[in-house]
C-alpha cells in the first residue's frame, strides 16, 4: 500500500486497533463479524447481545464543505444516516435485523456547527428510521449527548451507537466452505428505498476522496477541516470543487456525499428465506474489498467477476497516485455487501436483492488453501493480498 492514506493519518487496516485488541475476549462466537457477548438484558440462555459503535467518519467534514460554500443544510440528513448505517449494516452480517436501540453522540465546535446543524442531523436520523420502518426493521431512538468540544473537534463528529438482542442460534458465524460463491450487492444506482441515484461512496476512505479530488483552494478557506501535521503536498491536491457539474449528479460535493446505503431490507428477507445456509456475510466497509481477511481460515478468496468500478471510483483513481491494491483496500470499489453461500442459493438470493432494485451477482468464490490469501482480478491484472 502507498503511503499516502498513511501520511494523511489513516490506516486502511487498522492494524494499530486490532494489535489493541488482541488479547481481548472474543466473545460468545470465535468469528462472528461482530462481538457478541451474553444476553445480560434478561439473562435468557437462548438469547444474546450485541452492541456497536461507528460513525460518519470524515464525510462529516466534506459535508461542513459543502454547507459553507452552497449554504444548503439539508445536506447534514446524509451524515445522520451514514452514522446509523455503518452500525445496523456491520449488525446485520451477525443476523441482527430487527429492534435496534440507537443513541447518537455528536461532538462539535459550537463556534463554527450551530443548532440548526444538529436538527438536521436529528430530521435525517428520523427520515431513516421511518424509512426502514415501512420495511418491518425497527429502530427506537434512545437520545444521544451532544457535546462542545471546539478544543478537541475542529468541526463535528457524527457517530451512533446501536443495540440489538438475538436469538443465539440466528446468529451467523463465519464458517466458510470449500466452492462457497460469494454474492456482492452493489453500492451504486437507485434503489427502492432510496431518493436517489447513489454513488456508492459509503463512508470509508473520504479523507482520500476529499485531499485527492478537491481543490487546493479549500486548504486556504476552510484550515479547520484537515489536520495541520498532514504533508502540504497532501492536502487538497485535487482539481475539482464542490459545485463541478457532473452529468449523473447535481455536482461533485453531492456525488461525495451520497448517503450510505443500507442493505437491511435485503438481508433480512435472504436470512428469512436461506438463514441455515449462509456461510458469512461480509460488510466491506474499513479495508474495503480485503475486508473477509480478517475472518478467513485456511481459504482463498478469489474475486474473479465484480462489478463495473462506479464513476466516482474512477474519478479518484484517476486524479491520484493511488495503485489498484490500493483503491481495493480503501474503497468498496462496486459492492459494499458479500453473502457467502453455497453455489444453488445464489441466483434466490441475487433476485431478492432484484426486487428492491439492488443490482447482485455472484463475484468469486472460496476455495481451501495452506494460508489466507484473497485474490482480485480486475482490469486485466490479479492482485494479491
Amino acid at each position: 500500500m502507498s503511503n499516502r492514506y498513511l501520511e494523511r493519518g489513516v490506516s486502511a487496516i487498522k492494524e494499530d486497533v486490532h494489535n489493541a485488541i488482541k488479547n481481548e475476549k472474543k466473545g460468545l462466537f470465535e468469528n462472528t463479524f461482530c462481538k457478541i457477548i451474553p444476553d445480560i438484558v434478561s439473562g435468557n440462555l437462548d438469547y444474546c447481545n450485541i452492541m456497536h459503535a461507528d460513525g460518519a467518519g470524515t464525510k462529516s467534514i466534506l459535508a461542513y464543505l459543502y454547507w459553507k460554500e452552497t449554504g444548503d443544510i439539508s445536506i447534514w440528513k446524509g451524515i445522520a444516516q451514514d452514522a446509523l448505517i455503518m452500525n445496523i449494516d456491520d449488525m446485520i452480517c451477525v443476523g441482527a435485523c430487527n429492534n435496534f436501540v440507537m443513541s447518537s453522540t455528536i461532538g462539535r465546535n459550537k463556534h463554527l456547527i450551530p443548532g440548526d446543524v444538529i436538527t438536521e442531523i436529528i430530521r435525517g436520523n428520523n427520515e431513516v428510521i421511518n424509512t426502514l420502518k415501512k420495511y418491518d426493521i425497527n429502530i427506537y431512538s434512545s437520545g444521544g449527548e451532544t457535546a462542545d468540544v471546539g478544543d478537541i473537534t475542529k468541526t463535528i463528529i457524527v457517530d451512533s451507537t446501536v443495540f440489538a438482542r438475538e436469538k443465539r442460534e440466528n446468529i451467523i458465524e463465519f464458517n466458510l466452505k470449500n466452492n462457497d460463491v460469494i454474492i456482492g450487492l452493489s453500492s451504486s444506482g437507485k434503489s427502492k428505498y432510496e431518493k436517489e441515484f447513489n454513488s456508492g461512496i459509503g463512508s470509508n476512505g473520504l479523507t482520500s476522496a476529499r485531499h485527492d479530488i478537491l481543490n487546493n483552494i479549500y486548504s486556504k478557506k476552510y484550515p479547520e477541516t484537515y489536520s495541520g501535521e498532514t504533508p502540504k503536498d497532501l492536502v487538497y491536491c485535487g482539481n475539482h470543487l464542490l459545485t463541478d457539474k457532473h452529468q449523473l449528479y447535481k455536482n461533485m460535493g453531492k456525488m461525495l456525499l451520497s448517503p450510505t446505503r443500507t442493505y437491511s431490507p435485503i438481508i433480512k428477507k435472504v436470512l428469512e428465506k436461506h438463514r441455515k445456509n449462509i456461510s458469512g456475510i461480509i460488510h466491506c466497509t474499513g479495508g474495503g474489498q480485503t475486508k473477509v481477511l480478517n475472518f478467513l481460515n485456511n481459504h482463498r478468496v478469489i474475486k474473479n467477476n465484480l462489478f463495473e468500478v462506479p464513476e466516482i471510483f474512477k474519478i479518484i483513481h484517476q486524479d491520484t497516485e493511488c495503485s489498484l491494491k490500493e483503491m481495493y483496500q480503501v474503497f468498496n470499489m462496486g459492492h459494499r455487501m458479500e453473502v457467502y453461500c453455497k453455489k444453488e442459493l445464489s441466483e434466490s438470493i441475487i433476485q431478492i436483492s432484484k426486487e428492491f432494485d439492488v443490482d447482485a451477482k455472484v463475484i468469486g468464490y472460496v476455495e481451501k488453501s495452506s494460508k489466507n490469501e484473497l485474490i482480485i482480478e480486475s482490469e486485466n491484472s490479479s492482485i494479491k493480498y
